[in-house]
């Protein structure tokens, strides 16, 4: 099976009043099935600019991005939103759930935009917010939520379509210190179970400390952390 993500010689570069600013010069990365990595770099680095390279929201000036296999470089922008709703789940700090539906519609959404029929979509978001330990909740709305139960509901959201790969930008940095450590050992052990490629940025060490390895960014390239 393909290693569901792999960056090779990646190159980003951002054009701005004072001139050429590389931030990624040759990234070489690969995440195999249910491997998590810690992506840890100071503020400023690219860490973000290599999860969106990653995730398919922007293209890079060189090198190649792999997802599930397939070459995006040589995809239509057609083909890489349905990779984007397919095959990559997202999580970020803040929870960005729809205030509107509650948490087992914000979990549905996804997953029928996909295709998938009502009651399907439904049956798979109460197993994954079951699972997170909100069976009791899943009518509530966001604001009814606390903001740990808020970032469950998106993190389960993030893997309604069962992606391969998930990319997460900090996921637990909104939440107090009891409550991210709650969070992320869920996290862990759903990707784990799920077989999915993550990576995940943190300026956590401790959260660090528990993925399978580390990288960081030096001179726009990933090296070891």
């Amino acid at each position: 099976m393909n290693d569901p993500l792999i960056l090779r010689g990646v190159q980003r570069t951002y054009h701005t009043g004072a001139g050429a600013l590389p931030v990624l010069r040759g990234v070489d990365l690969t995440l195999a099935g249910g491997e998590i990595v810690a992506l840890v770099a100071p503020s400023g680095a690219g860490k973000s600019t290599l999860l969106h390279l990653a995730g398919l929201l922007e293209k890079p000036d060189g090198g190649a991005v792999i997802v599930d296999g397939r070459d995006a470089g040589a995809l239509s922008d057609a083909e890489r939103t349905a990779i984007r709703r397919d095959t990559i789940g997202f999580v970020y700090q803040f929870h960005h759930l729809l205030g509107e539906f509650s948490a087992l519609e914000n979990v549905m959404l996804p997953q029928m935009i996909a295709g998938v029929p009502k009651r399907a979509a439904a049956e798979r978001a109460r197993e994954l917010l079951g699972a997170f330990g909100l069976a009791a909740r899943v009518a509530h709305l966001p604001g009814k939520l606390s903001g740990g139960e808020q970032q469950r509901v998106a993190i389960a959201r993030a893997l309604a379509n069962r992606p391969r790969v998930l990319l997460a930008d900090e996921p637990t940095g909104n939440l107090d210190v009891g409550t991210a450590a709650v969070v992320f050992e869920q996290l862990l052990a759903m990707v784990r179970d799920h077989g999915v490629a993550a990576l995940i940025a943190t300026h956590n060490p401790d959260l660090a400390a528990r993925m399978d390895r580390r990288v960081t960014l030096h001179d726009g390239a990933v090296v070891a952390g």
